[in-house]
């Protein structure tokens, strides 16, 4: 590597490929991959046989909306604060069944992708137009540190997904620690978990058979020669996951297949890889009820409900504050 000075980052992309890029071992963070070819790639994931979770989870909510709604409603009204919101595809389940209880409340999807919350905004306006939407474009981080200020109301605040297994449990407990320390004793919180299973069954969520995954890796690559004005070849790399039932880690990376020198002009900077030399660009990690009750327990926060699909491949959990 040819740069020994950072440059000043016009961007937290640009800054955080080149911490990542300049470690050993290299890594990107998997909040990269939505750009809005990545956004489409991940909609074409969702839709996968192999890709299991969305539907189970789809599956949990349809089947128990009226449990989870119940829940949830109180004779006063609520934001619902959901992280991550995507396309909102199973929100709406709750968001329906919440329309004909006639339901007190206020929807804030938050996001990093502006382009996910206008189309999520625009497919609400159509398909649901009574209710009441607040987007919020940021990191988690960003919008949880303004979370403590919607105290005038109850808070329900969702994340479903298992957006939870990108984190390392340690990062899982200082994120739900954030959630807790914005929470009052009424709010709730609300996460979806996949579940420790069969290995097969995991990794092939991350290794369709139709190449859809690897393609979505790999626009990290296209991304970065598009925004950093970098010269990668994709067809240069590989995909390539593992799934550790043991730790209950499933991780994907990029495998250089020759040793190469990347330019990213916008950066200065010129990396170089080995042959067979990894880029770590996701984990997703998987959990039981054990785990999950440690992580409740770390973070101050306790179990009140959960739900799960018939095969208990997938759980929703409800908390709340412990007050401690």
């Amino acid at each position: 590597m040819n740069n020994t000075k950072p440059p000043d980052f016009k961007t937290q992309f640009a800054e955080e490929i080149f911490k990542g890029l300049t470690s050993y071992p290299k890594k990107i963070s998997s909040k990269f991959f939505y750009d809005e070819r990545g956004d489409e790639l991940f909609q074409q994931i969702m839709e996968l046989p192999e890709y299991y979770l969305t539907g189970k989870e789809y599956q949990i909510l349809l089947r128990h909306r009226e449990e989870i709604g119940d829940a949830f409603a109180s004779m006063e009204g609520f934001d619902l604060i959901e992280l991550g919101a995507g396309d909102g595809k199973k929100t709406k389940v709750l968001l329906r069944h919440f329309e004909e209880k006639n339901f007190d409340y206020k929807y804030l999807p938050v996001d990093i992708s502006k382009n996910v919350l206008e189309q999520l905004s625009a497919s609400l306006q159509q398909e649901i137009p009574a209710v009441e939407v607040e987007p919020q474009q940021g990191t988690y981080g960003e919008v949880l540190s303004r979370l403590a200020d919607y105290r005038d109301r109850k808070k329900i605040i969702l994340f479903l997904g298992s957006n939870i297994g990108n984190l390392t449990p340690q990062e899982a407990v200082v994120f739900l620690r954030k959630i807790s320390s914005s929470m009052d004793e009424k709010d709730l919180f609300f996460m979806g978990v996949d579940q420790k299973k069969e290995p097969r069954v995991i990794l092939d969520a991350y290794n369709d058979s139709a190449g859809v995954t690897e393609a979505f890796n790999k626009n990290l690559l296209v991304r970065m020669n598009r925004e950093l004005d970098a010269d990668f070849e994709p067809d240069t790399f590989m995909h390539w996951p593992l799934y550790n039932p043991e730790t209950g880690v499933a991780k994907s990376y990029l495998v250089s297949t020759k040793e190469q020198t990347v330019q990213i002009n916008s950066l200065d900077l010129e990396v170089h890889f080995q042959k067979w030399e990894t880029i770590h660009t996701e984990v997703s990690q998987k959990y039981d009820d054990t785990s999950i009750a440690w992580l409740a327990e770390e973070a101050g926060l306790e179990i009140t409900g959960s739900w799960t699909d018939k095969e208990s491949c997938f759980k929703n959990y409800l908390f709340k504050r412990t007050g401690s």
